[in-house]
């Protein structure tokens, strides 16, 4: 029998508007998945049992006075520890953000609520994110729940275990170079990265930059999706979130659920690198194998990429200046308090001129001119979502892949972060697992905002491939974990590295 917090979170919430599920039921099978398998991972970080219990218990009333439910109404959510969370700790990963407790939520948190989700607790991150491997010095590593030994990858690596491990249906998420996508690849879930300003932040802090964004991650597509319907806004607090005067362009419920689509009418561009993505060979070929299940139903499928040359270069340089202006302040005075990563990147950043930045931005600009073009031609492009297979989480990042030395700590990431940097959607779509049995994710890629098409496309690709053991969601082995010596006991633990 399927367990409460096995459920699909549209499920889920079908069911409790039907009043054959209550919240409270819910929420009490998710902190019991917690409290099973949360030792083995540490996915869930911070947790907020009481007040959790105490607005399932409202929400149970709720439904019996027969109000009006929201689209969340009574599902447990984990949200990002980057996010703040009034009244509950958030850590950024940080030592120096140990004992925060915010006075109130931001915004995609305060959505969440508004929408009837239940916060459950935080999920772990590297410190501010910096990083594709989820450990820090406050609460240590998050682990692959398919191989505790191995990367959830990150930033977002803890909501990726805890909806991979059913502690809750829906979590937030952050990307800017991969951070949504990258550990929904590892952990078998779904990860979207909207078009900038889709989904408005109040805490980014270069408003008019479009690395960074919020997003949703959840177990399938349509999950996915109606997260994403509840935290879209033209809030004018983020400056992205264009709009037109006296008219409100997003709505809540927009995207949800997915819209059909006829794939045999769309054009698809497939590449393994985008032209310059260090990606394994294991990778590329598991790719092509994954590709050869469905190319077939489109009505041209043709390999192809757009022109990303100076992607590293442009990207690398308008990355350090976000860690400059948000993080050099740290390290000129704590820098016993800050790791490994955010130091490179602000030395990296004071290293630049105003004309690095210059050329940086005139090449950003430049790329996305080229993918304009190359949209023209076709609807969707396709790649593997991450270009590794799971390593150990000891390793801090790939210094090489296949006897290549990477560039920098994210140039793993290229696969991504191709896609960052013009500013298009992009979703990672669990499909089955690669050769050493982890899971795979295909990375697909929209038009300039997109956001819709590649829901749609991505729900097709889902149900379509969904009866083939190749290429279906994957499942960790929960007993398993319950069963599985606690990961705080593996030596390296806590800590920067």
């Amino acid at each position: 029998m399927t367990e409460p917090c096995d459920l699909s979170a549209t499920e889920a919430r079908r069911l409790i508007g039907a009043k054959q599920l209550a919240p409270s039921e819910l929420v009490e099978s998710c902190i019991g998945r917690i409290e099973a398998v949360d030792h083995a991972v540490n996915a869930m970080v911070a947790r907020d049992f009481d007040r959790a219990r105490q607005a399932a218990r409202q929400a149970d009333d709720a439904v019996a006075r027969g109000d009006a439910l929201g689209p969340l109404h009574g599902l447990p959510i984990g949200i990002k520890d980057l996010e703040e969370t009034g009244g509950l700790v958030t850590t950024h990963g940080s030592v120096i953000f140990r004992d925060y407790v915010p006075v109130k939520d931001e915004r995609i948190v305060a959505a969440s609520r508004e929408a009837g989700a239940i916060v459950i607790g935080k999920t772990n991150t590297p410190e501010f994110g910096a990083g594709a491997n989820t450990r820090n010095a406050v609460y240590g590593v998050t682990a692959n729940p398919f191989d505790p030994a191995k990367s959830c990858a990150g930033s977002s690596g803890g909501s990726a275990v805890a909806l991979a491990t059913g502690m809750a249906p829906i979590c937030t998420g952050s990307d800017t170079g991969g951070s949504l996508r990258n550990p929904a690849a590892f952990c078998g879930i779904v990860g979207f990265r909207p078009s900038p300003g889709l989904v408005p932040s109040d805490k980014r802090g270069i408003g008019w930059s479009n690395l960074p964004v919020l997003g949703p991650m959840a177990r399938t597509v349509a999950d996915t999706a109606l997260l994403l319907g509840s935290i879209v806004s033209d809030d004018g607090s983020d400056p992205l979130a264009t709009t037109v005067h006296g008219r409100q362009v997003r709505k809540p419920g927009d995207f949800t659920p997915p819209a059909r689509i006829d794939l045999s009418r769309l054009r698809v561009a497939v590449t393994e690198d985008f032209g310059f993505a260090p990606t394994e060979n294991h990778i590329r070929a598991v790719f092509a194998e994954k590709v050869g299940n469905f190319r077939h139903v489109f009505a041209k499928a043709e390999d192809a990429t757009p022109d990303c040359s100076g992607t590293d270069e442009s990207f690398e340089v308008l990355r350090a200046v976000g860690f400059l202006a948000s993080h050099a302040e740290k390290v000129r005075t704590r820098p016993q308090d800050v790791g490994p990563n955010v130091r490179a990147n602000v030395a990296e950043g004071e290293r630049y001129s105003a004309a690095d930045v210059a050329r940086a931005q005139t090449l950003q600009t430049t790329i996305y001119r080229r993918w304009q073009a190359f949209f023209q031609s076709h609807d969707v492009i396709v790649t593997p979502a991450i270009t590794i297979s799971p390593r150990s989480w000891r390793e801090l990042f790939p210094a090489e892949i296949d006897g290549q030395a990477t560039r920098t700590y994210f140039h793993w990431l290229a696969m991504a972060y191709a896609v960052t940097l013009p500013g298009h959607p992009a979703l990672s779509l669990p499909v089955g697992v690669d050769r050493n049995g982890m899971p795979f994710g295909l990375q697909i890629v929209g038009p300039r905002g997109g956001d819709a098409l590649v829901m749609s496309v991505a729900a097709e690709l889902e149900a379509l491939l969904a009866s083939n053991p190749a290429t279906a969601r994957p499942l960790p082995d929960i007993a398993k974990l319950k069963a599985a010596r606690p990961i705080s006991e593996a030596e390296g633990f806590l800590g920067f590295d």
